[in-house]
């Protein structure tokens, strides 16, 4: 009897004298600082550091071209993760309670999914993008057009958005789990159930772009390496202006495929862990360790803070463009025709 008192006593809830309250998971004073320092610095990374992307693309006369315009766009979903879902999701992790009330988890959900769905659909764009321009560097202006760029990123939004709202806004999701979700049901969670059919779909949605862009970029690498060894051969004899100048754009456009190359290879490698996690889970009657979840969803959640890193990594043009925003001079009227590129 003693033993179940004191039990009791050391069981702490989210909402205390609240019946039907979750369990609260403690942590220490030093564990939690830890933890919402590194969740909060992918936050800040995310939010600041898309945005100094979008403001460059935007601000930049230079930049604006259709295939920026997918990569602003692109931050901007990456933007919206850091902004609206990450700082939430964050509460949640180090606290393992959800204080913002049941109709904001279901919203915090869908936001969750859409934006990290969009993210998804802008790369694959970009693969197609980036394909069109090695594979046909001199005919690629008139084939993706302002206005296809246009409409590769309302694709990217508008499907993800209303595949999202239908899913968490319905209830299908969970059909045929409805004890389960009773079971967890309880105030201070949000804990989303998905059944097994939709949990493939989700994996559909995820491996069906992903194989697109391995097969795009795998082709593209070919074509690149056979590309330099004639720009080689080119380069061994008197070349005409029109040689030289396709030469130079074949190699411009291999170098902005490489990059975003990388950004997509860092997107399967952060997303991979997640998605195989919810797939198994759903098919092993969700016994996965809260804590495994947890680190798997912020390996994916940590990905909207790595693709400015990488721009600015491979990328002098965003570079350039960063200091002229930081030092203010992008405040200056004349600052919007700086020239960017070195060549």
């Amino acid at each position: 009897m003693t033993s179940n008192l004191s039990q009791a006593s050391v069981t702490l809830l989210c909402y205390e004298n609240v019946s039907r309250s979750c369990i609260k998971t403690p942590y220490s004073l030093g564990s939690r600082l830890i933890l919402y320092a590194v969740f909060g610095l992918g936050s800040l990374l995310a939010v600041f550091g898309n945005l100094l992307v979008m403001t460059s693309v935007l601000h930049f006369k230079q930049l604006h071209s259709p295939a920026n315009f997918l990569i602003t766009s692109l931050a901007c979903a990456d933007f919206l993760v850091g902004m609206t879902v990450m700082p939430f999701s964050m509460v949640r992790s180090v606290e393992s309670c959800w204080y913002f009330g049941a109709r904001f988890c279901t919203l915090h959900s869908c936001c969750d999914a859409a934006f990290c769905y969009a993210s998804l659909f802008h790369l694959c764009f970009i693969s197609i993008d980036r394909y069109i321009a090695v594979t046909d560097p001199l005919l690629y202006p008139n084939k993706f057009t302002v206005s296809v760029s246009g409409i590769c990123i309302s694709i990217s939004w508008i499907l993800p958005i209303v595949y999202s709202g239908a899913v968490f806004y319905t209830g299908v999701s969970d059909d045929g789990m409805e004890e389960l979700v009773s079971a967890l049901n309880c105030v201070g969670g949000c804990q989303i159930v998905v059944n097994q059919d939709w949990v493939l779909v989700d994996f559909l949605l995820f491996f069906i772009p992903t194989l697109v862009m391995i097969i795009l970029y795998s082709k593209i690498f070919v074509v690149a390496k056979q590309q330099a060894i004639k720009i080689e051969n080119i380069g061994s004899k008197a070349k005409s202006s029109s040689e030289s100048y396709k030469a130079r754009v074949a190699k411009r456009e291999r170098k902005a495929a490489k990059t975003l190359g990388v950004t997509v290879v860092a997107f399967m490698i952060s997303w991979l862990p997640y998605t195989i996690e919810t797939l198994i889970d759903a098919f092993m009657g969700f016994i996965t360790p809260t804590y495994i979840y947890e680190i798997c969803c912020w390996c994916a959640y940590y990905n909207s803070a790595m693709n400015p890193l990488i721009y600015a990594l491979f990328y002098p043009w965003f570079r350039k463009a960063i200091k002229v925003i930081l030092s203010g001079k992008f405040l200056k009227g004349s600052s919007s025709t700086i020239s960017l590129f070195s060549e």
